[in-house]
């Protein structure tokens, strides 16, 4: 993999100071701009290696720790490796933090953080890249309801809660979307039931919006996590491998 250089950067939004790693090819040169959002654990030392790896192909990639209004990163205590019997102490910590997070202001702070991508010099300007990981996945998918005009492609693994039938459902934005969407998600997993993989993918369809949804047989919620119990390696890998075919098709074309 390419060398990357990443450094912690601060990002003023309407509602406070938005604390963010960013991570691009040490070349000095601007790339394609990808907007990472994190899991529900938070911007952490694993989350910045998947960043790393991202900025590695080629991107210049911004993630922002959502619940900055609760906090700077680490906004909760986390252990070295996260088990199962770990969790449920950690959400419980986690909700407070969460709770300052509303759909319009993750739209909001979407708007934030891709003017500040589009400003940077080591971007290439023009419609950005987004992908999201367990909340983050729906934090893309509003991202790209949202900002249609500024999200390219978008991407969303091991999504939780997609597709409700809460009145501020992600999928809800489908009729706003331009951009071209990727969904992996995990057939094990309790926060995005078949039910609602279903109803996402006839939301998305009905708007006519292009996309691909995949279910990775065997897969946990949080496969992509290397530092907890759910990590799975070839569902990673495999989510790396569409990931990164989808982004080479629409942020590098030309």
């Amino acid at each position: 993999m390419a060398g990357t250089h990443g450094s912690s950067v601060d990002i003023t939004t309407p509602d406070g100071t938005a604390d963010a790693y960013l991570t691009h090819p040490d070349d000095g040169a601007p790339h394609p701009a990808v907007l990472f959002y994190m899991d529900a654990f938070g911007l952490r030392p694993h989350l910045r290696s998947m960043a790393d790896r991202l900025a590695s192909a080629g991107y210049t990639v911004l993630v922002p720790n959502v619940f900055y209004r609760h906090g700077r990163a680490p906004v909760v205590e986390l252990p070295e490796f996260i088990n199962p019997a770990d969790r449920p102490e950690i959400f419980e910590s986690i909700r407070p933090a969460a709770r300052t997070l509303t759909p319009e202001g993750a739209v909001r702070d979407a708007g934030v953080y891709l003017d500040w991508l589009a400003a940077h010099p080591l971007t290439t300007g023009g419609a950005a890249g987004v992908t999201g990981y367990c909340m983050g996945a729906g934090l893309a998918l509003r991202t790209a309801g949202g900002h249609p005009e500024r999200v390219a492609a978008a991407a969303g693994f091991h999504g939780a809660y997609l597709a409700t039938d809460a009145p501020d459902s992600p999928h809800l934005s489908a009729d706003r979307i331009t951009a071209e969407l990727y969904f992996g998600h995990a057939d094990q997993d309790r926060t995005n039931p078949a039910e609602q993989i279903d109803r996402l993918g006839k939301a998305l369809g009905a708007a006519g919006v292009h996309h691909r949804s995949e279910v990775y047989a065997g897969a946990h919620h949080g496969f992509t996590q290397a530092d907890t119990a759910m990590y799975s390696a070839e569902a990673t890998e495999r989510h790396w491998t569409a990931l990164l075919d989808l982004f080479g098709r629409t942020l590098r074309s030309g």
